[in-house]
């Protein structure tokens, strides 16, 4: 065969190899969230699922994730914002998730005695997810965080207060303090109007949940809406408490920041807790949709257009370290700016975005709660999506 015969044969074999070289270069795909089938004798009946960024160095840090009721992990994972924060600053997430076997509502059972004590029931199963998520990621067991709204944030201050030696930091986003109930009958009213206790009474609580633990005790946030009528905003207070009691710290701030969205952060003893006040939110986790470094998350039931709880969370835990600067999933885009009217709950259900029962407004869509119903208790109701209104604004 002459050279002139060769060159073709060899220009296509040069585009073949050319071909094998950039398949077998090519990424893997993105990351997604997974279903982790086993991790334990899981006493609790939960499911767990993981999160874990392409290329994760051994020894990254890890985060727990607890969603509040009717919600599910993929649908807090999509729009609490954690995953940008994953991506760029390079850790791991788990997330925890309720049956409906367990509770009808798929809320965490934050006020059963067998599920909030250490050693046991949903508390374990939690437990042993990190352990597993530890020695399957190689995550850095000195680098566990947690965090969880409503149910979740509950069941956040349980394993917080269970498993100190576990974690080294946590949030509870629309939370009650540990032990605040034991039945389901205490556990609405710890919801509202909620209970008044001493620090030091709500501090024994804690300690008692790992008797005789003397190690380091987690850094823990607190965030509330001051509109929430799911769960009193009082819960805040008596959440600051019990954690500064625990902290061993007075529970008087001893700074007060302004941060967006009517948000006051209050810090206590070095740091050791914040307490987070968004002025006129309802009952969800604060998210701020957009691309800039400091927002996240995607607007919808349960998830209130305010600030990004979750930035403010992970810079607390000590995750913003190296990586790249975070950027939105390719799923999420920025919403619009929100409608908000604030009118009396009698003036909501005329004007079509509530209704009453038994006395009380309901948000329509979100269905939730206002408060009376009357033309004096006046909310403020953010519309989501056509006929979907939450509490907030």
């Amino acid at each position: 065969m002459t050279i002139r015969r060769l060159l073709p044969a060899l220009a296509s074999l040069l585009v073949l190899i050319t071909a094998t070289i950039l398949v077998t270069a090519a990424p893997a795909r993105a990351a997604t969230l997974r279903p982790v089938a086993s991790f334990g004798s899981n006493p609790g009946n939960l499911a767990m699922y993981s999160y874990v960024p392409e290329g994760l160095p051994e020894g990254a840090p890890l985060v727990v994730v607890l969603h509040g009721c009717t919600q599910t992990a993929a649908a807090y994972h999509a729009a609490s914002g954690w995953q940008k924060f994953a991506d760029a600053w390079r850790f791991a997430l788990v997330y925890a998730e309720q049956k409906t076997a367990n509770n009808a509502n798929r809320c965490f059972n934050w006020f059963l005695p067998g599920d909030t004590a250490r050693g046991q029931g949903e508390a374990l199963s939690i437990r042993q997810m990190v352990t597993q998520a530890i020695a399957g990621n190689k995550s850095d067991p000195a680098r566990v965080h947690v965090t969880g709204l409503s149910a979740g944030g509950a069941m956040s201050a349980v394993m917080l207060a269970a498993y100190p030696d576990t974690f080294a930091a946590g949030s509870v986003i629309g939370g009650i303090p540990y032990r605040c109930a034991a039945d389901v009958v205490s556990a609405y009213s710890c919801m509202s109007p909620g209970a008044d206790k001493t620090p030091a009474a709500w501090g024994d609580l804690a300690r008692n949940a790992y008797p005789g633990y003397t190690g380091p005790r987690p850094k823990v946030a607190i965030w509330h809406g001051t509109a929430d009528y799911t769960v009193a905003v009082r819960n805040a207070e008596e959440s600051r408490d019990q954690w500064t009691d625990v902290a061993g710290v007075p529970a008087t701030p001893t700074a007060t920041t302004q941060l967006p969205a009517g948000t006051t952060m209050e810090t206590y003893g070095g740091d050791r807790v914040r307490r987070y006040l968004v002025s006129g939110m309802g009952h969800g986790t604060p998210v701020d949709p957009g691309a800039a470094d400091e927002q996240c998350g995607t607007a919808a039931a349960y998830f209130l257009d305010t600030i990004c709880s979750t930035y403010h969370d992970a810079v607390y835990f000590g995750l913003k370290t190296g990586g790249t600067t975070p950027t939105m999933p390719p799923s999420a885009t920025p919403t619009p700016a929100p409608v908000c009217e604030t009118a009396s709950n009698y003036a909501h259900t005329v004007a079509g975005r509530a209704y009453q029962a038994g006395g009380r407004a309901y948000a329509l869509g979100s269905g939730q709660d206002m408060g009376l119903w009357n033309v004096f208790t006046v909310t403020s109701l953010r519309l989501v999506r056509a006929g979907y209104w939450t509490v907030g604004c």
